[in-house]
């Protein structure tokens, strides 16, 4: 019987995802600029009109770094950052080749100003994502910036911190960032996917000569990968 059904199932092919397999995006994806991050990501990327949700322990430690390499390959649009909790370092931002125009800053202090201005960022054709640091938000106002984000086809990253990982999130796809001590790499748990438990967090490195050599030159090492407070 269980042989037969197994038959059954192969038949409609690519039409039928198994928990066991790494599961087919619902949408376009944009590749994330890490192979092995990529290779693990439903579709070899991030998702377009999903929320791609990033947990860590602190905001502004790790968001750049992991994100700017999908940031240049987006569409050249502006980049909308609701929330942001640094002004962003424009040189930093240069010295990894992005052009710091290119970001629209909205300043709302709010959470109940931060979901509006990231549903009116997503409605905007000329934004090619939209980066939300949401640290109080709940499952159903994140569902609601879910269906947004799938109406209007944007990207759509939600930053929160790490202790909401035991939160519920309709984010189709969610990670937990981690500074990998005594080196330059980034530790990445995938948290949430279309596709099985990830058991081991993958390390990317994410170290840039230019982006040090910057840094000593300013004497900004302590700066938080590209950015720089406002003090």
């Amino acid at each position: 019987m269980s042989s037969s059904l197994s038959l059954s199932i192969a038949s409609f092919g690519s039409a039928v995802w198994r928990a066991d397999q790494l599961g087919c995006p619902l949408g376009t994806t944009v590749a994330t600029g890490f192979p092995k991050l990529d290779a693990e990501f439903p579709g070899g990327g991030w998702p377009v009109g999903a929320i791609s949700e990033i947990l860590q322990a602190q905001n502004g430690q790790h968001e750049w770094r992991l994100l700017l390499p999908v940031l240049r390959r987006a569409a050249s649009g502006p980049v909308a950052l609701v929330g942001a909790p640094y002004m962003p370092f424009g040189p930093g931002l240069a010295a990894l080749d992005f052009d710091a125009r290119r970001l629209l800053l909205v300043d709302a202090a709010t959470p109940s100003a931060r979901l509006w201005a990231v549903e009116q960022t997503m409605r905007c054709a000329a934004v090619a994502a939209t980066l939300a640091w949401l640290p109080q938000v709940r499952p159903e106002q994140l569902r609601r910036l879910q269906t947004v984000a799938h109406t209007h086809n944007k990207l759509l990253f939600v930053l929160r911190p790490a202790q909401a990982v035991a939160e519920s999130s309709p984010a189709v796809l969610r990670i937990l960032a981690l500074t990998q001590q005594g080196s330059d790499a980034l530790l990445v748990h995938i948290l949430k996917r279309r596709g099985p438990p990830l058991e081991h967090p993958l390390s990317l490195p994410v170290g840039n000569a230019r982006m040090a050599a910057l840094m000593a030159l300013t004497g900004e090492r302590d700066a938080l990968d590209c950015l720089a407070t406002a003090a």
